[in-house]
């Protein structure tokens, strides 16, 4: 491998639940070498309301989705209870790529997706878009925060179709990678992955000797509550812009 490459020799940590394949490929093709290290994980919210739940879901005039595990908490119940992409009469918008990704696979038309990936953005925008709506769904998280409930100007019905569980199964390893290594990045991509690390690893590593990178805002707002100082937010809220946004600051 040549050795001028913009990430070589960097370590870079991902703390969210999911690593592609092609975020993973592109730190390795720059030099870099990937390690994903989540600090929380999802599971799927199932109840016994859930048949009559996706059954009123797929007759609402515009479904929400903010993160690809609502997207796979949704087909997970669409194939439980035998319902298909065609018995839902749903306009679907989202916020984020990935988003937009995972439900296209799934054979969904997108129908809106805001000019920056965050739900502040949303807010703003979707209305114009859409007008006044009669039925709007969002499903969400459990941890979702009330932006997109609060800030439309229509009612907004809720389901949480998954939850975020902090988890410290990788803390061991990753203290250890920021103590033996000096060229490490940690990327978060939540509020509740910066928590676990500034309750489990930060009172031992503190917050120095590391590069911190977020992606979007509101984890920005996260990192800064706990008295960092975030080194890399790109505008566009994505992991490629982070591995783009890195890899020209190691080449400066």
């Amino acid at each position: 491998m040549p050795n001028n490459l913009p990430l070589q020799g960097q370590q870079i940590v991902l703390t969210g639940t999911k690593m592609t394949h092609s975020v993973s490929s592109k730190i390795t093709t720059l030099g870099g070498k990937v390690f994903h290290l989540p600090l929380i994980t999802v599971q799927e919210v199932v109840q016994s309301e859930d048949r009559q739940l996706i059954k009123q879901a797929i007759k609402y005039e515009w479904l929400i989705f903010t993160s690809q595990n609502a997207v796979q908490a949704f087909a997970n119940k669409l194939e439980r209870l035998q319902q298909t992409k065609e018995d839902c009469l749903a306009k679907i918008a989202v916020v984020g790529e990935k988003t937009a990704q995972a439900l296209e696979k799934l054979g969904f038309t997108i129908d809106f997706i805001p000019s920056t990936y965050s739900a502040d953005t949303f807010v703003k925008e979707f209305p114009l878009h859409v007008g006044q709506l009669k039925s709007c769904l969002f499903l969400k998280g459990s941890l979702a925060k009330d932006t997109i409930k609060e800030g439309l100007p229509f009612p907004v019905k809720e389901w949480i179709v998954y939850e975020t569980i902090q988890t410290t199964e990788h803390v061991p390893v990753l203290k250890e990678l920021l103590k033996q290594s000096q060229e490490v990045t940690v990327i978060f991509a939540s509020p509740s992955a910066v928590e676990v690390f500034a309750k489990h690893i930060a009172p031992e590593i503190g917050w120095n000797g590391f590069t911190v990178a977020a992606i979007g805002h509101v984890t920005e707002t996260a990192l800064q509550n706990v008295g960092t100082t975030v080194d890399i937010k790109p505008a566009k809220y994505t992991m490629m812009a982070i591995i783009d946004e890195l890899a020209k600051r190691k080449e400066l």
